[in-house]
């Protein structure tokens, strides 16, 4: 088995230091990740206000979340061309990106227009590029065995951190909105901190590649890791949508029920978002017993299940709505480390790092496009009730993907040979 070669290629003090030192990493990296996720939706959790402050339309508005999205695509498949994720140590470039995104961020505060705004929203999806797929690869090199699960709350901790804006929105009702970019801004300077002061690879760290064209066309052609990049293709038509578009849906659920309060829809979308928090653990526990392939096709099959049948609870009761949200927000999150898992396994060891900005660059580019067509779609349909119909393709094509690779030779690589 790949993994249990890697282990072998370390010596004995090595995989001592893995044991010893693994978890305290997991935990640095995962409150790094927390800190330094917060501003993604930063602008998303107070886009009534900043549409108001810039005179902007719905159409810039979207953008003001979209703009994070399509700046990280810009951002990784830069790094997938240049190769810079299996060049520069991970936590020396976390640490830049943290604190770049930080100052992007603050920027905000002083944007003349709607438009420079939009300018900002892009950069600091660049930036953030540089936190996600390196963080990814830097916890694999602490963890061989149970890297399911440390993937699962790495992801865990971005889930927390991308949810972070609207619990502050929801706490500070009233507030003047630069509270929250002030304190998003500062998580993601102690983020930049604690990866600079404490953030280091492990013991089974990657051989460093030299920067090549053909790398991206060897990852094309490696069947194993496509058929898991088309699962995680589908996954990431639903979640960013899902995840962008959930204050404005509940918010039109609560003023259908006769309740008219801005900080009840935000505390909902908090929750639906941060409850991921259990399934990525759930899932990465479910993935290192069962295998990837399955837990990842379970994942999508309840979270597209949920978007199916969301719109019937738009009406009431509010209980079964609020239970069918958190049932997706945990089911819509909780496979998404695995993706990235698989390839660390199944894909050439010196691209990882280039293998994980091309699944993740591509993966949020379909989410610009999701997160666009999301409220042309609500418009089309006469409203947000039956809005999320338009998601539910993604997790039945990825959930075919990841069935079809189960049922290869690859899955012999995958969780240590359970699939």
């Amino acid at each position: 088995m790949q993994n249990r070669e890697i282990v072998a290629e370390c010596g004995d003090r090595d995989v001592v230091v893995a044991e010893d030192g693994r978890w305290a990493a997991l935990g640095i990296i995962c409150a790094g990740v927390i800190l330094s996720m917060s501003p993604w939706f930063s602008a998303t959790a107070i886009l009534p206000e900043l549409m108001t402050h810039w005179s902007v339309s719905d159409a810039m508005g979207a953008w003001l979340t979209n703009g994070v999205q399509l700046g990280f695509v810009i951002g990784a498949l830069l790094a997938s061309i240049t190769g810079i994720f299996d060049i520069v140590r991970p936590h020396r470039l976390i640490a830049i990106s943290a604190l770049l995104a930080a100052l992007l961020n603050l920027a905000l505060l002083i944007a003349p227009s709607g438009e420079i705004a939009v300018a900002l929203r892009v950069l600091t999806g660049v930036v953030l590029a540089g936190v996600y797929p390196p963080a990814m690869k830097l916890i694999t090199t602490w963890f061989v065995q149970g890297r399911g699960l440390a993937l699962g709350l790495v992801i865990g901790a971005l889930t927390v951190g991308s949810a972070f804006p609207h619990l502050i929105r929801a706490l500070t009702p009233g507030v003047n909105w630069q509270i929250v970019v002030f304190g998003t801004t500062a998580m993601s300077f102690m983020a930049a901190y604690l990866f600079h002061a404490f953030g280091r690879e492990g013991p089974f760290s990657y051989p460093r590649a030299p920067f090549h064209f053909a790398q991206i066309g060897k990852i094309l052609k490696d069947r194993g890791v496509m058929l898991a990049n088309v699962g995680y293709f589908g996954h990431m038509w639903e979640l960013y949508a899902m995840w962008g578009w959930f204050l404005a849906f509940s918010g039109a659920v609560l003023a259908a029920n006769g309740i008219e309060t801005e900080s009840g829809a935000s505390l909902i979308t908090f929750g639906v978002i941060a409850c991921g928090v259990v399934g990525c653990v759930a899932g990465g526990w479910l993935a290192d017993r069962i295998g990837r392939t399955g837990t990842t096709a379970l994942m999508m099959g309840v979270s597209g299940t949920c978007a199916l049948l969301i719109g019937l609870t738009f009406n009431g009761p509010l209980w079964l709505f609020v239970l069918i949200a958190v049932i997706w927000g945990i089911s819509v999150i909780g496979d998404s480390a695995q993706f990235s898992a698989v390839v660390t396994e199944v894909g050439d060891r010196s691209l990882v790092g280039t293998a994980l900005a091309f699944q993740m660059g591509v993966g949020f580019a379909l989410t610009v496009v999701a997160i666009q067509l999301t409220p042309l779609f609500a418009e089309w349909v006469g409203g947000w009730q039956w809005a999320f119909l338009l998601l539910v393709p993604g997790p039945l094509i990825g959930t075919v993907a990841m069935l079809i690779l189960r049922r290869l030779p690859e899955a012999e690589r995958i969780a240590q040979g359970r699939g």
